[in-house]
Order: structure tokens, then sequence, then C-alpha cells
């Protein structure tokens, strides 16, 4: 009887080992932060989802907390701003220099290439588009493209500079095109307040843009200039997504030194981008000066840099959807003047809700882009 229990266990398969470390206690298991390699577009947008959803959240409670009354945001937000046909209007004419802007963030991010002189480049567009004003250059019927040809080609000038600085001698951009913002604002009060000043009230911005100069309306109080934008938008698009240029682009924003490698014209890419990237904030300028204020004001272009950043991050560097994430900016502005004169909330309150949107989409982009694995004892 026990030679036939001494068999049996013997026979007996023998229990599997566990693993080093399952039988880890859980304090000592370690982990280890790693770049992933792909993930799924499902999973990204998940991940964005779930970040602007926090942002929205944490937004919602600024607001609350500020005084807006918790069953007005929906109404104040969605309702008054999208279904009412004046405020829609507004958000019209406040989005297309923002969709302009947000291109021309989205353009230079995707050759690596952070340009943070927009304001800058608005700024130099608009005096461009006000010189062709103030001189008179050109017949009438030609002034409009002329002012627009200039606002192109003085954005673009202000920041080949750092461009050249970047590929040439390695000097940071960043810090480039930030010190330029506050060269052209300085050149822009000096303007306003000096030879440029309106002689009519002696108000420091420009005499009056005449009829001529300024951008027409669509009809129904609709302005030209969100025309310009998508079709701007469209072209940025194609350019991207269709053209080899785009092509180009995507190498360059993958690796520039494999890029290279693969025989990709690295720097002419890049000083195109960059170029065109000038061009369009240039463009904002005179969206604003000739389609918006109809002068040369000093603070025309005060928030914008941060606005064209917010939704170049938010699109993804795509042209398309920079120009629906601009629509919903330009939405925000709206609803935050309305905030201030309904619940005395202060515009900078409408700027802390920018800032806390782009801190919950620059975190999604880290779990984007990174996991944790755990290992083992032996590789710890």
């Amino acid at each position: 009887m026990a030679d036939a229990s001494l068999a049996a266990m013997a026979r007996a398969p023998e229990p599997e080992p566990m693993t080093q470390a399952a039988t880890q206690p859980l304090a000592s298991r370690r982990y280890a932060l790693e770049i992933r390699q792909h993930m799924a577009w499902r999973w990204q947008a998940l991940i964005l989802a779930i970040a602007l959803l926090v942002g929205f959240a944490i937004s919602a409670a600024i607001l609350v907390a500020a005084g807006v009354p918790a069953d007005e945001l929906a109404n104040e937000f969605v309702m008054q701003t999208f279904f009412d046909g004046q405020n829609f209007r507004a958000v019209l004419f406040q989005a297309a220099p923002m969709i302009l802007v947000g291109l021309a963030g989205s353009m230079a991010f995707r050759a690596r290439f952070w340009n943070l002189g927009l304001e800058g480049q608005m700024i130099w567009g608009a005096i461009g588009a006000t010189a062709v004003s103030m001189w008179q250059v050109g017949p009438e019927n030609l002034r409009l493209p002329l002012m627009f040809v200039a606002a192109v080609g003085c954005g673009l000038l202000w920041v080949l500079g750092p461009a050249w600085l970047k590929l040439k001698l390695g000097v940071n951009e960043i810090i480039s095109t930030l010190m330029l913002n506050y060269k052209a604002a300085n050149f822009l009060l000096h303007l306003v307040y000096g030879s440029w000043k309106d002689p009519k009230d002696n108000f420091p911005y420009s005499p009056q843009f005449r009829a001529f100069e300024r951008l027409p309306e669509l009809g129904a109080g609709v302005g030209s200039a969100i025309l310009l934008a998508a079709i701007v938008a469209l072209l940025a698009w194609w350019l991207v997504g269709v053209s080899r240029a785009g092509l180009y682009l995507r190498f360059v924003d993958a690796n520039p030194r494999v890029a290279h490698a693969a025989g990709v014209p690295v720097r002419r890419t890049i000083y195109g981008a960059v170029l065109l990237s000038g061009a369009m904030a240039g463009l904002a300028g005179f969206a604003v000066a000739s389609g918006q204020e109809g002068r040369l004001t000093q603070a025309f272009y005060q928030g914008y840099g941060f606005s064209g950043i917010l939704i170049a991050f938010l699109a993804r560097n795509n042209p398309l959807v920079a120009t629906v994430v601009a629509l919903l900016v330009a939405a925000l502005f709206v609803t935050g003047r309305s905030l201030q004169v309904f619940y005395q909330v202060p515009f900078s309150m409408v700027q802390l809700i920018q800032a806390v949107i782009v801190v919950c989409v620059a975190s999604s982009d880290f779990f984007i882009r990174h996991r944790l694995r755990r290992v083992g004892a032996e590789a710890a």
C-alpha cells in the first residue's frame, strides 16, 4: 500500500514554479520608463480626449469658484456662443486671425522649429500693410493686394533671422524668436506714438484705413477675413498632406539625421516651413489691421502668440484640425467677454483656462510617447 502511494506521488506532475517577479514583495518591484515605438491613433485620441475632459473639468471648477453658476456654464459656452447669430458672427470675426496664427505655429513646429515669435511677426505684418496705406503705394484698386503682399513679406523677413541663426550658428530659436517679439513691440510703440500717430485725435494709433484698404464683408456681417483664413488652411493642408514638401516635412519631423542620410534636403525644408510660418503670422497681422481694427493700434497682437501655440498643440500640427481648434478658442474668447459683463469674471480668468488646457494636453503627450514596464529583480 505504501509502495503504491509512493508510486502515485512520483507520477504526479510537479507544481509550476512561481515567477520571480510574482514572488517579489510589492514594495520591492521595480518599474522602467520606456519610449513607445508606436501607439494606435484611436488610443492617442482617447488619451487626448481624457486630457481635454480633465482640463474642462478644472476650468469649470475655476469658473464656478469665480461666481459663475454651474447650471449656466453649458448655456454660456454652447447655446449663447454657437446658436446666437450675433455671437456666432463674433466668433468667426475673432477666429480668422487665430486660424492664421495657429497655422503659423503648426507649420514651424512640424519642422522642429519652436517659433515663439508669432506676435512679433504679426506686428511686422500689420506694419507692412499700414506702410502701404500710409504712403499710398500703388493705385486704389491694387492697394489691398499690395497690403497683403507687404504683410506676408514683412512677417517672412522677421523670422528669417532666427532661422538663419538656428541653421547656421546653432542659436536656440526659442530665445531668438522670443526676444524679437520685444523688438517688434517697441518699434510698434515708436510708430504709433511718433510719426504714425493719428493727427486728428492725437491718440496712439495710425490714421483710419480708407474703405478700399479694408477687407470687405461677405454678407450678414461676416468679414472676408474668415474666408481668407479658410483658403490658407486648405492650402496648408494640401502642402502638408499631399505635396512632396509635406513628405519631406514628415521625414524631418521624425528624425532629421535619418532624413538627411536618406537624401532629404533638410535645411531647405526647414527654411521653407519656417518662412511659411512667418508669412502666415504676418498675414494674421494684416487680417487684424485691415479686417478688424481698420488701422494700426498699439496692442492688437496681445494674446495671439499664446493662442497660436495652444492651437498648434491641440491640433497636433494638423492644418484642418487647427482650423476647428481656432474656432473653439475664439468661442472661448467671445464667451469670456460675456462672462466679464454678466458675472464680472476678469479676462485673465480666460487666459488661465487656456493655460490649464495647454498643461493638460502637454501632459497627455507624455502618456502617448511613454509607458511603464515592470522589470524583475535581475533587471533592477
